[in-house]
């Protein structure tokens, strides 16, 4: 039986690129509210709830109230919004965080889709510091740049508008309170809240997230070779999408381009490691849109629709 798929938001960014992602699909039928009906409530809740999926791409107060208008117990819902990230009867949408992750979105009934900015830290910590290799109370910093689509329609529209005049690196998030600190924390199992700080480039998609490790203050400094062989043994045993580059002494690579993902879901960690300084670098690269969005909300319908089978 065709399965029916509701994208609630199906107009901004990443509900378009979902629509491309299914556009060939014949598995599945994609279910459309009539655009003059789009903030009609009632019309909302009756596609809503005729769904077998509905994926919500939203801002969060309108995902909310989706959710709330949802009044059986058949229609399964994945969340691109940061609405319910860290929330209880949420099952976070990152497959290959953890052995256990797909089948529990495969079985799941709400699916919170992950942040573009925390799945590369997550990507590395989470494994890390399950293996012992580093604390949960390291203090940790993030950097990294993004393309001007993971600022949404208003950010895409100042861009594109400005074309070469617009800033080639633009920090923000600057009152250190991006939105994505809450799960960045929650799912690298830190117990200290983690410093962002996120910058976007004057190109339209992809990114690259680095996590400095200053590890000379630990009882235990673990090698570069070490960390990464932690890295490779898991993403070698969960399988899905996220590879590792195999390790290497370098002093640049083509590979850490941001936009060298873009329109995949592929997600490939890097490891660089002074191991007479105990410093290391841990640099993923993906596509803000791919695996930091859209991406990752078509690998978590077909789980779910693996669950249904």
């Amino acid at each position: 039986m065709t399965a029916k798929i509701f994208i609630d938001g199906e107009h901004g960014t990443t509900g378009l690129q979902i629509r491309t992602r299914l556009a060939e699909r014949r598995d599945i039928e994609v279910i459309s509210i009539p655009p003059e009906k789009r903030k009609d409530a009632d019309a909302r809740a009756e596609f809503l709830n005729a769904a077998d999926i509905a994926i919500l791409c939203l801002p969060d107060d309108a995902a909310r109230e989706s959710v709330s208008l949802i009044e059986n117990n058949t229609t399964r819902v994945i969340d691109a919004s940061t609405a319910h990230r860290v929330s209880d009867g949420w099952t976070y949408g990152f497959a290959e965080m953890d052995k256990t992750q797909t089948d529990a979105i495969r079985s799941a009934g709400r699916v919170a889709n992950p942040g573009c900015w925390p799945q590369g830290p997550i990507a590395f910590l989470r494994p890390l510091i399950k293996a012992g290799l580093l604390p949960d109370s390291l203090p940790v910093t993030v950097n990294g740049i993004s393309g001007y689509s993971g600022g949404g329609r208003t950010m895409i529209e100042d861009y594109e508008a400005k074309g070469e005049d617009a800033p080639e690196f633009m920090p923000y998030a600057l009152t250190l309170k991006h939105k994505h600190v809450p799960e960045l924390q929650a799912y690298s199992r830190l117990s200290g809240a983690p410093l962002m700080q996120p910058a976007v480039g004057n190109f339209a998609q992809g990114m690259l997230t680095a996590l400095p490790l200053q590890l000379g203050h630990l009882d235990r400094v673990p090698t570069g070779a070490e960390l990464h062989a932690a890295l490779a043994g898991h993403y070698g045993s969960v399988g899905g999408v996220v590879r590792v580059a195999p390790l290497g002494d370098m002093e640049r690579t083509g590979g850490l381009d941001p936009e060298s993902h873009n329109d995949t879901n592929d997600m490939t960690l890097y490891v660089f490691a002074n191991d007479a300084r105990a410093q290391a670098l841990l640099i993923a690269v993906y596509d803000n849109l791919g695996k930091g969005a859209s991406g990752a909300a078509v690998q978590n319908m077909d789980l779910m629709l693996e669950g249904r089978d």
